[in-house]
């Protein structure tokens, strides 16, 4: 057994751990919540950014924090462009299409990945890389609580967004009723196309808060999103709060897995929820039953 020192330390790094997490759930559940299609292209998407975040670094000189002026809407316009211009073109109003159109997109991105950058893992050094802070008596690292701090507050301005925002009503209408949104007046491709740039926005700022601990290669982003799709289901497909729970919960179960089983099954308890929530309440906590 370990005391209780140990665990409240796992605990904590399993929270800030699940923050970044739940940023990169709500990205995905918001994309499902509006086009009602699970976005394959979600952890290519991720992997992009954070090869972002490792050029602007290493050939600008650019720290990976002040990195989130420059790579959120940049990341806001790929969504945008590559909906509008790509999968809704090649969507033909099928979902079965805008599937088959973000997988393509995914496999496109880590093959170029893969030419530009080859499949070496990549990391990047910051003078704040190693340090420490103290939290109630547990060592934690700086760069954890930075990223869970930084998301919690995009995630929080997020939920402002879509509650108060005329945008954020007009895509939560589309969400409900996407003909009745058109019949009010709503230009629906349009807001489709915000959906997707804000789902990939959310990855442009989890990139930043990531990659001072992480690492990037072509894969990089392929655990990210399943761990997401674990947390959009057991939240409930299309719910914020449900994403963001789900996440700060996923990251202490991974945390307190990889304590007592070892770091490499640290996700184990993950997908076992993901499995039990399957059978026995499938819509998820927060979700409404079809």
């Amino acid at each position: 057994m370990f005391d209780f020192g140990i665990l409240f330390a796992s605990v904590l790094n399993g929270i800030t751990t699940g923050a970044v997490y739940a940023l990169v759930a709500l990205g995905l559940t918001l994309i499902y919540g509006v086009l009602h299609i699970i976005n394959f292209a979600h952890g290519a998407s991720l992997m992009v950014a954070l090869y972002f975040v490792y050029v602007l670094k290493e050939k600008f000189g650019i720290d990976p924090y002040a990195a989130l002026v420059l790579l959120v809407p940049a990341m806001f316009v790929l969504g945008y462009a590559l909906q509008r211009f790509i999968i809704n073109r090649a969507s033909h109003g099928k979902d079965e299409n805008i599937l088959l159109a973000t997988l393509g997109i995914a496999i496109v991105l880590e093959n170029l990945a893969l030419l530009v950058f080859q499949s070496d893992t990549r990391n990047i050094e910051t003078t704040y890389t190693l340090a420490t802070a103290n939290v109630l008596g547990a060592t934690i690292a700086q760069t954890k609580l930075i990223a869970f701090a930084g998301a919690l507050g995009v995630a929080t301005a997020l939920l402002l967004f879509m509650q108060k925002s005329r945008l954020g009503r007009a895509i939560r209408a589309v969400a409900k009723e996407k003909h009745g949104a058109k019949l009010m007046g709503i230009d629906v491709e349009h807001v489709y196309a915000m959906s997707f740039g804000i789902g990939l926005a959310c990855l442009g700022a989890a990139a930043c808060f990531l990659l001072p601990t992480y690492y990037v290669n072509p894969q990089a982003g392929s655990g990210f999103v399943l761990v997401s799709f674990t947390i959009v289901v057991l939240g409930g497909m299309g719910s914020f709060t449900g994403a963001l729970l789900g996440g700060l919960l996923m990251g202490i179960v991974e945390s307190l897995c990889g304590l007592y089983l070892g770091e490499s099954l640290g996700q184990l308890g993950i997908f076992l929820i993901f499995i039990v929530v399957l059978l026995f309440k499938p819509e998820g906590f927060f979700g409404a039953k079809a």
